[in-house]
């Protein structure tokens, strides 16, 4: 008499965590993932000395800010851009981060890797969660090198270091979190876009500008309308996140970040679901 044997199927949770392990090793383990966090160090510093350099006449350049923690947020929500400060702060983190995950998972196609993948592991759904969340863990972490190059930049430049602590705490959180929802939006722009490398770097440059949401607050601020329901959108969102936020601040970003990697998660998976992912 012979004992059958059965074999369960790996768990939801046992599947993200075996292919969540792979891809944090992978990121971790190439250069690219420390050249961006360079990256997201040096801008800020470089924005920062920049403007106290002398000119031509040797006189000192107008600084762009009036205090150091400008550069990480604005003192208010800004939804319409005025001036380039109010556009040089973490928001660009979400910028050259999007060009990153356009690197990372255009190196899946590009080396096979997607295909020896589904040929073991059907779950195309955990293959977008898996990817949201490494790259929202890379962004994150050029968020935290961003504020330390923003930190030096400000010390070299003698900027006034005067802040609500707690608004500055709740800013900084709020971009972190928008990471999550960011990281998606990328993810799935570049399955959209799996194909076509160049197109899917430009679509993460276009999109993380936030170039059609402050073109919507500006017709918005035409018609003399609010601007913060523009804060259901993922750069609504992560302007909001100023000097002057509050708990309600951080609760619409958590909200919105999540709300946001929920729609994109399943959008790339039913993608993934419908077509051929060679």
């Amino acid at each position: 008499m012979t004992k059958e044997i059965k074999f369960e199927s790996p768990s939801f949770v046992q599947r993200i965590k075996s292919m969540l392990g792979v891809d944090l090793y992978r990121l971790f383990h190439t250069p690219l993932f420390y050249i961006f966090l360079a990256i997201a160090a040096i801008i800020p510093a470089m924005v920062s000395a920049m403007t106290m350099m002398p000119d031509q006449n040797g006189q000192t350049m107008e600084p762009l800010y009036s205090n150091a923690w400008q550069i990480m947020a604005a003192s208010e929500p800004l939804y319409v851009i005025r001036t380039i400060a109010d556009y040089a702060n973490m928001n660009m983190v979400f910028i050259f981060g999007g060009i990153m995950v356009s690197i990372f998972i255009g190196h899946d196609y590009k080396s096979g890797y997607v295909k020896q993948l589904f040929t073991t592991h059907a779950k195309k759904q955990d293959y977008m969660i898996s990817k949201s969340l490494t790259c929202a863990l890379a962004m994150a972490c050029m968020c935290i090198t961003y504020l330390l190059g923003g930190v030096a930049g400000g010390f070299f430049a003698g900027y006034d270091w005067s802040v609500n602590v707690g608004s500055l705490i709740l800013a900084l959180l709020g971009k972190i979190i928008m990471s999550v929802g960011w990281a998606s939006l990328f993810t799935f722009l570049n399955i959209i876009f799996r194909r076509y490398f160049g197109i899917s770097v430009a679509s993460s440059f276009f999109f993380g500008t936030g170039i059609l949401i402050i073109g919507a607050a500006a017709i918005i601020e035409a018609l003399g309308l609010p601007t913060y329901v523009l804060n259901l959108f993922l750069y609504g969102s992560s302007v909001n996140a100023c000097l002057a936020s509050n708990i309600g601040t951080l609760v619409v970003c958590i909200l919105v970040s999540f709300a946001w990697a929920f729609i994109y998660n399943l959008a790339g998976t039913h993608i993934l679901n419908k077509s051929d992912v060679y």
